[in-house]
């Protein structure tokens, strides 16, 4: 590969726009560059030939294998664990075992929840004097009910499992011990049922990894989301007007939100090549990265006319915020509930909603895995 390739991932500007390498990107069905770590590897660019490769068995997960290109200098120990990022059929079994936390039915039960803490926490936000953080106002409190709630985790601990993935760490195997010995009606209960009765099914370690995984995915990403929509709404009028004017919208306006945002670059989707494989006329040899850039396939102008044009009313609604495949995202549904009761509250609380600062002055997080705003300053 030659050293010239460009960086990746790309840095994104201050507001909501995409940067101008990802409007170019698609321009080549696959393309080199060089990662935060020095390491090489392909971008696919293309919506048809990403949503295609992310159900290539030839394509692991498992970044831990001898020569395999690593994101950064220092691996997340978490999201890169090799005992955890699996492939099938060891990645099939440990989702089987997940999965049914976050059923329709079972999200879906959670809405008059969702709605309560909403409500409770706008009604707070109006109190306040503003400008107020709609990130730490808002966002972050209704996202870390939710899941803390679901899980079973005591919100007033979360000064134990914010500061650092460390912390969450030992945090996290504290009070897994602590609900073996007094369980509860919740998930963390249930996932330690599964590993002590039914034959060790979820280990030890994957029932402590994934259970730090939920309460930190959980919450930061959604919480993400629900700030980039609410700029992406209050800089473009037209579209919050529409939602005003018919609150139905709202559910097929979130799809449409993330579609023209995402909560964390596509870094985090590398992959190993265990077999050559071609792509668009492209042979990527085995052992190659490749990481399939959602952010590309989500503004294909093959995919979706116009693409930089937020469109509440698009008809394709097909994006890939949540990956697809066997490792598409389990918290979708608890996502897409969260954001459509937040957004039709915070319409319909708050009517008269903006941003206390120019949309070019928000600055984006540096971090080459998270993708949101720092904060999101808001008036009314």
């Amino acid at each position: 590969m030659k050293s010239s390739a460009p960086q990746f991932p790309f840095e994104w500007p201050a507001a909501a726009g995409p940067p101008e390498a990802l409007l170019t990107l698609r321009k080549e069905p696959v393309v080199r560059v060089t990662l935060p770590s020095g390491d090489e590897a392909f971008l696919v660019t293309r919506y048809e030939d990403i949503r295609r490769v992310l159900s290539d068995p030839r394509l692991s997960r498992n970044r831990d294998r001898p020569g395999a290109p690593r994101m950064t200098e220092q691996k997340t120990k978490v999201f890169q664990n090799p005992k955890i990022d699996r492939d099938p059929p060891e990645h099939t079994r440990m989702r089987r075992l997940m999965a049914k936390a976050f059923t329709a039915t079972r999200v879906e039960a959670l809405r008059p929840h969702v709605m309560r803490v909403a409500e409770e926490l706008v009604t707070d936000l109006l109190k306040r004097t503003p400008p107020a953080d709609l990130h730490e106002a808002f966002a972050v409190p209704l996202t870390l009910q939710v899941i803390c709630g679901l899980l079973g985790v005591p919100l007033e601990d979360q000064g134990r499992f914010r500061g650092s993935l460390n912390e969450a760490w030992q945090y996290m195997g504290e009070l897994i011990e602590a609900k073996r010995e007094n369980p509860g009606d919740d998930l963390i209960s249930a996932l330690i049922g599964v590993h002590d009765e039914d034959d060790g099914r979820l280990s030890a370690h994957e029932l402590h990894v994934w259970c730090v995984i939920l309460l930190l995915a959980g919450f930061e990403t959604t919480a993400t989301q629900l700030c980039g929509s609410a700029v992406l709404l209050l800089t473009h009028r037209d579209q919050l007007e529409l939602l005003r004017e018919d609150p139905a919208l709202i559910p097929d306006a979130v799809e449409e939100l993330l579609r023209c945002q995402i909560a964390g670059h596509s870094l985090s989707m590398l992959r190993l090549v265990t077999d050559d494989i071609e792509i668009g006329g492209v042979t990527i040899p085995k052992g190659s990265g490749l990481i399939p850039v959602l952010e590309s396939a989500n503004f294909d102008e093959t995919v979706f006319p116009d693409p930089l044009r937020l469109d509440i009313t698009r008809a394709d609604k097909q994006h890939l915020v949540f990956s697809a495949g066997p490792h598409f995202c389990m918290g979708a549904a608890l996502a897409r509930l969260e954001l459509q009761v937040a957004l039709e509250v915070l319409i319909r609380r708050v009517p008269t909603l903006r941003l206390a600062v120019p949309a070019s002055e928000l600055r984006h997080h540096d971090s080459p895995l998270d993708l949101g705003f720092r904060e999101v300053p808001v008036a009314w």
